[in-house]
């Protein structure tokens, strides 16, 4: 059977463009002028070695003034229907819903089911960081942060078609995946619910990184039963072998 498909990605969207009476009002907008929508998304299929960019300036017909993401929404449509596992940071709440509503106002059915791992939430699970998001980690790590912006000017930039502010778009769309993958590959082990990879290929090993590098490491006893505890010797990962039953 062959390896399952693990896809980390990211997006990266325009704020809604509304109208408001008073700035500092709670619940002030008014109207809706313009929906938000997708400026880029990165990924990078585990095993491969560069991340991949596409953002909307990509596309033939392209118009700064006439924002249209239908093209690229349908290929990350066509990214999450081949996956089997998607990885991002604060997938289920932002990116996985965001990136749903746009198939949805696209009419595009659901892309075929996968599984999701969200690298916020391992974090938030095991640790008391000062913060959980992906540059605190990556620089506590020792995995350096993100890559730098202009901030709001860099999204108005692109938002207005200006060549130099989508460059940098793309590049810290690509650094954000870059280092999604390394702080994931140091968060693994300490996954509990992991996804188990051997469903898919049917084989034995680590149930989270499929390395047959695995250690008999004494026992887990629960209520009725005792497994085999076991290690990855790979990346760390503790998991149950097979049940212990005592002879008679």
């Amino acid at each position: 059977m062959p390896e399952p498909t693990l896809v980390f990605f990211d997006i990266e969207t325009a704020p809604s463009l509304g109208w408001y009476f008073d700035l500092y009002k709670e619940g002030n907008i008014v109207d809706t002028e313009q929906p938000w929508f997708m400026l880029s998304f990165a990924w990078k299929r585990y095993g491969d070695k560069s991340v991949q960019c596409r953002a909307l300036c990509d596309y033939p017909g392209y118009k700064p003034d006439k924002p249209d993401d239908s093209a690229l929404v349908k290929e990350l449509w066509k990214i999450f229907d081949s996956a089997d596992i998607l990885i991002g940071h604060n997938v289920d709440r932002f990116d996985r819903k965001k990136t749903n509503s746009r198939f949805l106002g696209l009419n595009l059915p659901p892309p075929s089911p996968y599984k999701t791992i969200d690298t916020l939430k391992i974090a938030k699970a095991n640790f008391a960081q000062d913060s959980n998001r992906l540059a605190a980690l990556g620089k506590f790590l020792g995995l350096g942060g993100k890559l730098p912006t202009t901030g709001w000017d860099t999204w108005r930039g692109a938002i207005k078609g200006d060549p130099k502010s989508w460059s940098l778009m793309k590049r810290y769309n690509k650094r954000d995946v870059a280092l999604l993958e390394q702080v994931y590959l140091k968060l693994r082990p300490w996954h509990k619910s992991h996804p188990d990879l051997r469903a898919y290929t049917g084989t034995t090993g680590c149930p989270a990184c499929s390395s047959k590098r695995v250690q008999c490491r004494g026992f887990n006893v629960a209520k009725t039963q005792k497994t085999q505890r076991m290690q990855c010797q790979d990346c760390g990962h503790w998991y149950s072998g097979r049940i212990i039953r005592d002879e008679i």
